[in-house]
């Protein structure tokens, strides 16, 4: 089990990334290269990646893969926070490791497996090791992530706006709710299945939440709880359908029970969603629970005052456009457009760990 114990402080400091992380896009593709089991629609999509990336890859792979085994741990120093500012920062970052690191993290890898003598150089700091680590890096990244970035970016941001949208209309706490059932807010710890027990204590340093492509089912955390901390999630991208007409809406929900959902963009309170659709406050809370049990909203108590908003669902169904996925090419490493808390205060910036 993995557990993130919060303070106030840290869920003021909590943030979704800006985008892709290309450091980590690059360390999970290598665990969805080896792994061809069929658990999502993306087994399909990989496939031509899978065969492309294990025919033409040979070099990089032979000196990565070491690195990476399928399962279990692999060396934190392969993802520095430095990767959210883009490939060539994280790999410079990677390469500047101090040597006492590479020692004791190649350490923890041999407790593993056996280590191969490309592996051990690393881990003494060779510096001949190193450049090739940092040409291997590279390499992969050309050969396996460059034309697949669009798609990667999209996937992403798709699911980045879901998330800061929540988080900007209803709280750092519904944004932590939206990760269920894999993920699951329990007050003032988030917790995850895990391949192994992991206590993380925050302690005013926030959580950066890394949305991934290639990050499978469950997510993934830094191994040193000493580390800034982050959480690697699957992103998830949900389909956009076309809006429901309201004469179909009013014919799958009832009239009102549709006029209520149709008054819930922006969010608003029980008694304000009353007035907007000319009900009584009880039947609002009704309504609203109904909605709330199907999907289509979330609720979020604040005081004595509780607040409706629509859930990503509840927004495709209706048609609305702040909804939509953004598709915009971007190099591989260039950030994406900025997502802050709705909070003030300072911002700090399976696979198994």
């Amino acid at each position: 089990m993995l557990r993130l114990h919060f303070t106030a402080g840290d869920l003021a400091r909590t943030r979704v990334a800006d985008g892709p992380d290309p450091l980590w896009e690059s360390v999970l593709s290598l665990h969805r290269l080896r792994d061809t089991r069929r658990d999502s629609v993306l087994s399909d999509v990989l496939s031509g990646w899978r065969e492309r990336v294990q025919r033409d890859g040979t070099e990089p792979l032979r000196r990565l893969l070491p690195l990476v085994p399928v399962r279990g741990y692999f060396p934190d120093f392969l993802t520095p926070a430095a990767g959210t500012a883009g490939f060539e920062e994280g790999l410079e970052a990677v390469l500047a490791t101090p040597r006492a690191r590479l020692r004791a993290e190649i350490g923890m890898l041999a407790q593993s497996q056996a280590l191969t003598g490309w592996a051990s150089s690393v881990g003494e700091g060779n510096a001949r090791a190193l450049d090739k680590l940092g040409a291997a890096l590279r390499d992969y990244r050309n050969l396996a992530l460059d034309s697949w970035w669009p798609r990667i970016v999209s996937q992403v941001d798709a699911d980045r706006m879901w998330r800061c949208r929540t988080q900007l209309l209803q709280g750092t706490e519904e944004l932590l709710r939206t990760f269920e059932p894999a993920i699951r807010w329990r007050p003032p710890v988030l917790e995850a299945d895990y391949p192994v027990e992991l206590e993380i204590r925050l302690e005013g340093r926030g959580l950066l939440l890394i949305p991934s492509y290639f990050c499978r089912r469950t997510p993934v955390a830094l191994a040193d709880p000493g580390l800034p901390p982050v959480l690697v999630y699957p992103a998830r991208m949900p389909e956009s359908p076309a809006a429901v007409s309201p004469v179909k809406l009013a014919r799958l929900l009832g009239h009102t029970r549709a006029a209520v959902l149709q008054s819930l963009h922006g969010g608003c309170s029980t008694s304000e969603l009353a007035h907007r659709a000319g009900v009584s406050v009880s039947s609002a809370s009704e309504h609203a629970a109904v909605l709330r049990d199907a999907g289509l909203i979330s609720s979020n108590r604040r005081s004595n005052t509780v607040r409706h908003a629509l859930t990503f669902m509840g927004m495709a169904l209706l048609g609305d456009r702040t909804s939509g996925v953004v598709r915009r090419p971007v190099g591989a490493g260039q950030p994406a457009a900025r997502c802050r808390p709705p909070v003030l205060g300072a911002v700090t910036g399976p696979v198994s760990r």
